[in-house]
């Protein structure tokens, strides 16, 4: 009976084991992922090489953990068959890159206090968890770097040799993905005709005079979301070309210096002074290749824009009205304070779906932002329909 005990135990612990080592596993697969993810939106190449080394020392450790998995009898799935979390993917491909670094640091360092500090009681096993927790801590070390990447120094280093060329640092503004348009438009859309919506309730008592505004308000609300984002897009356009013109007209009149900024970048790379120069100066022959590489690496600057104006413009202003005329709806098929009630109740509700999409991008706690925006709401409708209420027509 004590054997049969035994063995019942020995084979719950060994599931148990599999169990703790799938899930490593699984999670070194979603790191990798994130990592290339990043690492492809990356316009620096020194930071897209890092995260892509990061991404491939991900898959190493997942090997190694399929490997204590096969010894176990157990066997794991390919690669493409492991998913990113739908918040974790929506975050990777639209919110800022030092955003999801910040949280993939918080992440490692998690792991590293609570998956890898755990003996299991197999030797094999305890040895790759210490060796995997050196590894991640590292690579915490790593992020922080990434996120912070120029950091001071006692003695003169290229990096400030460079700081000293240009005095300051220069970085493109990256506009927000169609994704985020959408959010921040809606959000915009169901805060402004909520407000205008609850305002004219209070004043006429849910007459159809809330349906007229209410329109009105989103017909303008997306007009003006709209045209500020065609605007917005245009200007970064233009930035754009003006920061290559002035790139252009610096290499033309300081050639040297700029030879100098573009060698100071490939030291910080981790090349000899000497190759840094000659790689430099054979670059230099090209001066389109020379102002290319130098909007890259000195002004963060992408390839090509490839924010199209008016497709921006489109989401803003759609995304806008699909928030606006949320608040709306009651009033098309009802009046009185009936339809106020049910308009306010819809309206909350979206105000909190929207929250919890803003933290898809911001990264926070679903609930609280989604509470966040709820109580938004409430601060804003009950403020102008008590506003409303002081200029009520009879």
């Amino acid at each position: 009976m004590e054997k049969e005990q035994s063995m019942h135990d020995t084979v719950e612990n060994q599931e148990k084991i599999k169990e703790i080592l799938l899930h490593n596993w699984k999670n070194e697969i979603i790191s990798a992922k994130v990592y290339r993810a990043l690492a492809e939106r990356e316009q620096h190449t020194r930071r897209k090489e890092i995260l892509m080394k990061l991404a491939d020392a991900e898959i190493r450790h997942a090997s190694k953990w399929a490997l204590e998995l096969q010894k176990l009898g157990a066997t794991t799935l390919p690669e493409d068959t492991v998913k990113l979390p739908l918040k974790l993917k929506v975050a990777v491909e639209n919110a800022t890159i030092e955003d999801v670094l910040a949280m993939r640091e918080s992440e490692e360092n998690r792991e590293v206090r609570e998956t890898y500090n755990r003996p299991l009681g197999v030797t094999s096993i305890d040895k790759l968890m210490q060796e995997i927790r050196n590894e991640e801590a590292s690579h915490a070390e790593t992020i922080r770097t990434l996120i912070a990447p120029y950091q001071a120094s006692g003695s003169m280093t290229p990096e400030q040799r460079l700081a000293q060329i240009f005095s300051r640092e220069k970085k493109s503004g990256r506009g927000r993905s169609w994704v985020g348009e959408a959010i921040y438009g809606s959000n915009d859309g169901l805060a402004a005709v909520f407000g205008i919506v609850a305002g004219v309730s209070g004043a006429t008592g849910g007459s159809h005079f809330v349906l007229i505004s209410g329109l009105a308000g989103m017909i303008a609300s997306a007009l003006s979301m709209g045209s500020g984002s065609f605007l917005a897009t245009k200007a970064e356009h233009e930035l754009y070309e003006a920061e290559l013109a002035r790139e252009r007209m610096e290499i033309e009149q300081n050639p040297e210096e700029e030879i100098e900024e573009l060698s100071l970048f490939y030291q910080l790379k981790g090349l000899p002074e000497e190759h840094a120069n000659t790689i430099a100066q054979n670059i230099a022959k090209d001066p389109e290749l020379m102002l290319k590489t130098m909007a890259t690496e000195e002004l963060g600057l992408p390839e090509e824009m490839n924010a199209n104006p008016l497709s921006n413009a489109a989401v803003a202003a759609l995304s806008t009205a699909a928030g606006a005329i949320i608040p709306v709806i009651p009033f098309i098929f009802m009046s009185g304070y009936l339809a106020v009630i049910v308009a306010a109740a819809i309206s909350l509700i979206a105000h909190f779906l929207v929250g919890v999409a803003k933290s898809f991008l911001t990264l926070r706690s679903w609930l609280i932002s989604g509470l966040e925006m709820t109580i938004a709401g409430i601060v804003v409708g009950a403020g102008t329909y008590l506003a409303g209420f002081l200029f009520y027509v009879h």
